[in-house]
């Protein structure tokens, strides 16, 4: 996942292939659309305690964006009430504070 989605952290680049996937003005919009619905009703706490645009799927998986530099990926089967991984959350909220990024 972390790969699929990481054009989004590189302005719109491909970075296994160096190509344009979207463009810059693309890429900003989908990741403003990532931060403010891509987690569901969660959207707004995850805002809060992660600070990345993300996506996060029923299956328990999250792909997180930190612009300019990564997408970080993560997995855990165990839904909160808005539909998004419990431990995914945490993990990229713990890791957030620990590299001290966000947006």
């Amino acid at each position: 996942l972390a790969k699929t989605f990481s054009y989004l952290a590189n302005k719109g680049t491909s970075v296994q292939t160096g190509k344009p996937v979207v463009s810059p003005t693309q890429t900003k919009q989908l990741n403003a659309l990532l931060a403010t619905c891509g987690l569901y009703d969660g959207a707004g706490e995850f805002a809060y305690r992660v600070g990345m645009p993300g996506k996060s799927g029923v299956g328990g998986g999250i792909i997180a964006v930190v612009p300019g530099e990564m997408t970080i990926a993560v997995w855990s089967p165990e839904l909160d009430a808005s539909g998004n991984s419990l431990a995914g959350t945490k993990a990229l909220e713990l890791l957030s504070e620990r590299i001290g990024r966000s947006i």
